[in-house]
């Protein structure tokens, strides 16, 4: 990984120019978005007014409409300064990382990939995501992504009137890497959320699993962060040797968030929970900020500690 030294002189030299360079942009975004707002706020008092005008509604619902159309050029040009944004800093990040990945700001993890992973089972009403990433890692190929799946409820009051609601069942990083050994089963390492929540009642609440039998392993760390699941109890120790076990306890405690981990057919795949939107451009404030790019940084380098710290590009195994 880059010294945090390299990382600045990177920042100074390439990254800052790019920064500055948008800074206008970013303000012409915020202008419009505000005058929109003041035009939107200006036609509800006219609207209001209206009622006892001989004009009635109508000088309201003009400028109300000018404030929706004032909304579509501020969205159109946040479109144009996000778009700038990604292919000026977000792939020099990336760059800076390893010039050989390849990047596509508008792609993400395909629904394919995602079920084959079968760490999320519900079914999604919304699948989003961008930021694509792909490459290898001295010997070890990789995807990652930022995504987000959501379901909808509906729910009708005592009038009869129906409303939508939107629940996230993930949202974060997803990335999947060579494995380099042949599962012939299926494994799971999930958030222990009901022990955690529930304690000696979690345990028992645990042996409840569509994903096959709990596997109770001997490392005290990992079962206070993880519960595993797995078609076959050997392969399941097989896979997560002391040294996996340690490296997934290390990067959940580095990272600070739920980590959902599977290993299937050649691939493992890792979901890393993240509650705000990753590697956007922000509005409201600088956006030439040392932290928000070494931040940016830090995310996107999650793929690298997780092929380090599982120690995947040691070839110990051989695929069948």
């Amino acid at each position: 990984m880059m010294s945090s030294v390299n990382l600045k002189e990177i920042y100074r030299s390439k990254l800052s120019p790019a920064l500055l360079s948008l800074e206008s942009q970013r303000k012409d975004v915020v202008k419009r978005i505000l005058l929109s707002v003041a035009i939107l706020l200006l036609g509800i008092v006219a609207f209001v007014v209206g009622q006892q005008s001989e004009y009635g509604f109508i000088p309201g619902v003009l400028i109300v409409i000018g404030a929706f159309v004032s909304f579509g050029f501020a969205f159109s040009k946040y479109n144009s300064y996000k778009q700038a944004f990604k292919n000026k800093v977000v792939r020099k990040v990336i760059e800076s990382i390893d010039p050989d990945w390849n990047y596509h700001p508008e792609a993400c993890i395909s629904e394919n990939e995602y079920v084959e992973s079968g760490l999320f089972q519900r079914h999604w009403d919304r699948y989003n995501g961008d930021d694509l990433i792909s490459g290898v890692i001295d010997k070890t190929d990789f995807r990652l992504s930022e995504l987000h799946t959501q379901y909808k409820t509906v729910s009708v009051d005592s009038k009869g009137r129906r409303s939508e609601h939107w629940h996230t069942i993930f949202k974060g990083l997803f990335a999947h890497a060579d494995f380099n050994k042949e599962i012939r089963g299926e494994t799971f390492v999930l958030p222990d959320i009901a022990e955690r929540m529930f304690g000696k009642w979690g345990q028992k609440l645990q042996k409840f699993s569509p994903r096959g039998e709990l596997v109770k392993l001997e490392n005290i760390e990992f079962e206070k962060y993880f519960v595993v699941y797995s078609h076959d109890q050997n392969e399941a120790r097989y896979i997560l040797t002391p040294k996996i076990m340690e490296a997934i306890v290390h990067i959940r405690q580095q990272f600070d968030t739920e980590i959902y981990l599977s290993f299937v057919g050649t691939r493992v795949y890792v979901a890393m929970s993240f509650s705000q939107d990753l590697f956007e451009p922000r509005l409201f404030r600088s956006g030439v900020r040392y932290s928000d790019i070494e931040q940016m940084y830090y995310q996107f380098n999650t793929i690298s500690v997780i092929v380090n710290e599982m120690n995947l590009n040691t070839r110990i195994w051989t695929k069948e």
